[in-house]
């Protein structure tokens, strides 16, 4: 993928972060998804009272462009407050999986930038309890 491009998402999901909405101690995250014409979409993670409800940044950055009319993407951008690269949790990469992104950019606060294929994130999600 095209460094420009990369480093305009990255700082695109990084502005987002101011936006989270964010309750004791959750992670302020923002997200950035790259739809197959060019047009980028921001996210920030937003949560609720109750924690099921939570919305994350991806969820919200593909709402956005969804909402737009948007159904084929390139690539999706994800950062967050936290010491290292933040994963996708096994729900949101459900919802992601749907729509087949070809690469997911992995970004930290301190600067580290990694592009893999969707489906290498896969064994680091966490997985939920049947």
């Amino acid at each position: 993928m095209n460094f420009d491009i990369v480093d305009t998402m990255v700082r695109t999901a990084t502005d987002a972060i101011r936006n989270a909405c964010i309750r004791d101690k959750g992670i302020a995250a923002g997200a950035c998804v790259l739809a197959s014409d060019g047009t980028i979409y921001s996210g920030c993670s937003i949560d609720h009272p109750v924690p099921e409800k939570n919305l994350t940044a991806e969820v919200v950055a593909m709402a956005r462009a969804i909402a737009d009319g948007k159904r084929e993407f390139d690539a999706l951008a994800i950062i967050a407050d936290i010491d290292g690269f933040y994963i996708p949790d096994a729900d949101t990469c459900d919802f992601l999986s749907e729509f087949e992104i070809e690469e997911i950019i992995l970004a930290d606060l301190e600067g580290n930038v990694k592009v893999v294929p969707f489906d290498e994130i896969e064994p680091y999600r966490p997985r939920t309890r049947n």
